[in-house]
């Protein structure tokens, strides 16, 4: 007996497992195919649009780095205060 609920606990495992990583897969699959027609859509922009979009992109881009920054700087000032 004890073998046989080994192999039907371990065979339940795999189809959960199975399934777990179907909806991972059908999530990224549904992903990929958003971004493509984003970047379809995107392709159609007029200059100016286009232009206006990697403006928007580059502004997020900064406000993130200097998040981070003034992230790192509060650790630096942290890290000054425990010398003294």
């Amino acid at each position: 007996m004890g073998l046989i609920n080994f192999f039907k606990k371990a065979f339940g495992d795999m189809k959960k497992n199975t399934k777990a990583q179907h909806q991972v897969t059908k999530a990224q699959f549904e992903a990929a195919k958003t971004e493509g027609k984003a970047t379809w859509e995107e392709a159609k922009l007029s200059p100016s649009q286009r232009q206006a979009l990697m403006q928007k992109e580059r502004d997020a881009q900064i406000a993130e780095a200097n998040a981070r920054k003034a992230a790192a700087q509060e650790r630096i000032d942290f890290a000054q205060s425990l010398k003294k």
